[in-house]
């Protein structure tokens, strides 16, 4: 998944985005907000944290624009600024969230995936297809019984076929949403992850789950006839789900 941080102050900049990092989210950063406003139109994020005091052009304006240039990307808006006018402000203006300075990384993780989840129109706290099972907020995998030990970029990359299972998803869309600016679009290295993730689960399971769709990009399918019948697992648990009171027990 792919987010903007939208900061000014580098410090802080530097620490959500090393943050975000580390739970495998692609991050761009932009220090203004008329640069913000730019990145937002011509990048599919999929969450934008915002701060509301920017040089340039400030949060609340940023937001309005892009709220009116239909960009519903999920806003999660960052205020120093401990008053409930702000925060009305930017919800009024079209923010989903907003957090007040100072506040830990472990909240701002836990709004994002919050958010995240809101953005889907399906998206459970344990998200499970067939025998895939992710714990976003452990970034743990099991894949059938095994837990299964990913790179950052390879769990962004299962992260984003999992929310999307049963769907195409060309290189582009895969590129843009799990690799940040600096991707060389006339590399392999999608083709590459993906091929590391085939790998990894072939290896468990016997069969491949994701298929290579020529001419168009690539599907993770659980439904897939030939899996079911090659006794990977049952057809049934394709849609499964673990909610939110059970996910205690899930790893």
């Amino acid at each position: 998944m792919r987010i903007l941080v939208v900061e000014d102050d580098t410090p802080l900049a530097d620490v959500l985005i090393r943050c975000l990092r580390e739970e495998s989210y692609a991050v761009d950063h932009a220090a203004d907000g008329q640069e913000a406003e730019w990145m937002a139109f011509e990048n599919p994020y999929d969450l934008i944290i915002l701060d509301l005091m920017l040089p340039r052009k400030d949060g609340i304006e940023v937001l309005s624009i892009l709220r009116q240039g239909d960009i519903k990307t999920p806003v999660l808006i960052l205020t120093a600024r401990d008053t409930k006018d702000d925060c009305v402000r930017g919800l009024d203006s079209g923010a989903d969230d907003f957090l007040t300075k100072p506040f830990s990384l472990d909240e701002v993780l836990a709004r994002v995936r919050a958010l995240l989840r809101r953005k889907e129109t399906f998206s459970p706290p344990i998200l499970e297809v067939g025998p895939i099972c992710i714990n976003p907020a452990r970034k743990e995998v099991r894949i059938g019984d095994n837990l299964v030990e990913f790179t950052a970029k390879e769990y962004g990359l299962l992260e984003y076929f999992t929310r999307n299972a049963g769907s195409v998803l060309t290189r582009t869309q895969l590129s843009e949403h799990v690799w940040d600016i600096n991707f060389e679009p006339t590399s392999n290295v999608v083709d590459v992850y993906v091929g590391y993730l085939r790998t990894k689960i072939n290896k468990i399971l016997g069969v491949s789950l994701i298929k290579t769709i020529r001419g168009h990009g690539y599907m993770l399918d659980v439904d897939n006839k030939e899996n079911s019948s090659a006794g990977a697992f049952p057809h049934d648990t394709a849609s499964k789900v673990i909610h939110e009171d059970a996910s205690l027990h899930a790893f």
